[in-house]
């Protein structure tokens, strides 16, 4: 999933969208995840979220976002997958349906593990690909012109969510770095995997810390703290595609509330 919350160039409807009406859109879908019971509902949620990155993707420019949120997917299910196991160790409660060596999984911790697995695909996936088509400049400004949220405020959210791929790429170049010096990440074994890569954090850690000081010392050059709602030169309207977008998103809440 490296650089899954970069920005993805391109001319689809969803990159022509108001920035507040996409970060709206993709809450009100993951509180849809998160309020229905429903297995085919949320079945149908992962599908709307692959088709809206087939329509972020765009028919000619072909952004990456589609094979890119198959990727996350795929990052998911594997997650989902230590979750669900998870699950069927720690629910005892429920009619049992297999018994191995004294030791039952219950209906209820599959179906409670499915439930999870199933919302956290679906609560995942649509920030991640409505951030993906979204500058976050456009967004920055829009929280400062139109929620009249400190300039500060926002600069700390935009910044957060664009430090996220760049750490992603410096943990890479570390892994990269000692694989070049012969120590070998690829082992079956995820908890000697997880201590081999622990102590690397330090060095990104250094590093993290470095760049924010560097980034805090180039917006305080560029009048950071002059910053106002006038600074922001640029206006963002609502159009009829961003009212179709919140009224799809608002109906898919609803129906998740009422098939719970």
């Amino acid at each position: 999933m490296k650089g899954f919350l970069d920005y993805l160039n391109g001319n689809s409807v969803f990159h022509k969208m108001h920035p507040l009406v996409k970060i709206l859109a993709s809450i009100l879908i993951c509180a849809a995840s998160f309020c229905s019971s429903n297995y085919y509902f949320l079945i149908g949620v992962i599908v709307f979220n692959v088709l809206m990155a087939a329509v972020g993707n765009g028919r000619k420019e072909n952004n990456g976002l589609l094979l890119r949120t198959l990727g996350i997917l795929k990052g998911l299910f594997k997650m989902s997958v230590f979750l669900f196991v998870l699950q069927i160790l720690a629910i005892r409660t429920g009619n049992p349906v297999v018994t191995i060596a004294n030791f039952s999984i219950t209906d209820v911790a599959i179906q409670k593990g499915l439930l999870l697995v199933l919302r956290l695909m679906g609560a995942t996936l649509p920030l991640s690909i409505l951030i993906s088509v979204t500058n976050l400049n456009d967004l920055s400004n829009t929280l400062v012109s139109v929620l009249h949220i400190p300039y500060k405020y926002a600069f700390t959210f935009t910044s957060a969510i664009r430090f996220i791929p760049v750490f992603s790429l410096e943990m890479s170049g570390i892994i990269e770095s000692q694989k070049a010096r012969g120590v070998d990440f690829e082992i079956k074994n995820p908890f000697k995997k997880f201590g081999m890569i622990l102590p690397l954090c330090f060095p990104l850690l250094i590093s993290s810390v470095r760049k924010i000081e560097s980034t805090a010392t180039a917006a305080e050059l560029r009048g950071f703290y002059l910053r106002s709602v006038k600074s922001c030169s640029k206006s963002y309207k609502i159009h009829l595609r961003d009212i179709i977008f919140i009224l799809i998103s608002g109906l898919i809440l609803a129906l998740s509330i009422y098939l719970a």
